[in-house]
């Protein structure tokens, strides 16, 4: 499956938990909920992988996680706030220039249509092949609609 039709997957089941659940739940629900539906359409998932950051000869090991990785490609970071603030972005961007993976998802499930509160991040310095319709914003990050 290429990346943007995991993307497409990964949002409409994300999609289906919120029609079923609606908006106002914390977080750990929406992301233990997309989870299972991830699983059950057969998809590869890792849930809160720790990775470590490297800063000169210094090593934090759990130093961030990663909400939910699917497929080994695609970064998943959920978020059930009020309003999605440039910071959750960057957060998302670090998180992938540090795993160097290519796409990320940031999901906000405290909205009216999930559809809505969805941002696609590309990782401007991945080793793999740029996504089409790379866009960087004035926050610093790219995104791909």
């Amino acid at each position: 499956m290429n990346i943007n039709d995991l993307t497409g997957c990964v949002i409409g089941l994300a999609v289906e938990v919120h029609k079923q659940l609606g908006p106002g739940l914390l977080e750990s629900v929406y992301h233990k909920c997309l989870e299972y539906e991830l699983v059950q359409h057969g998809l590869q998932v890792q849930s809160e992988i720790v990775l470590p950051v490297r800063y000169k000869t210094m090593t934090f090991q759990n130093a961030y996680r990663i909400d939910l990785l699917v497929e080994d490609r695609l970064v998943v970071e959920l978020k059930a706030v009020e309003k999605v603030l440039p910071v959750h972005g960057a957060q998302l961007l670090s998180y992938l220039k540090l795993s160097n993976y290519e796409l990320g998802l940031l999901m906000n499930f405290n909205v009216s249509r999930l559809t809505d509160g969805v941002k696609r991040i590309i990782n401007p310095l991945c080793d793999s092949a740029p996504l089409c319709q790379k866009k960087v914003t004035n926050h610093g990050y790219a995104i791909s609609h």
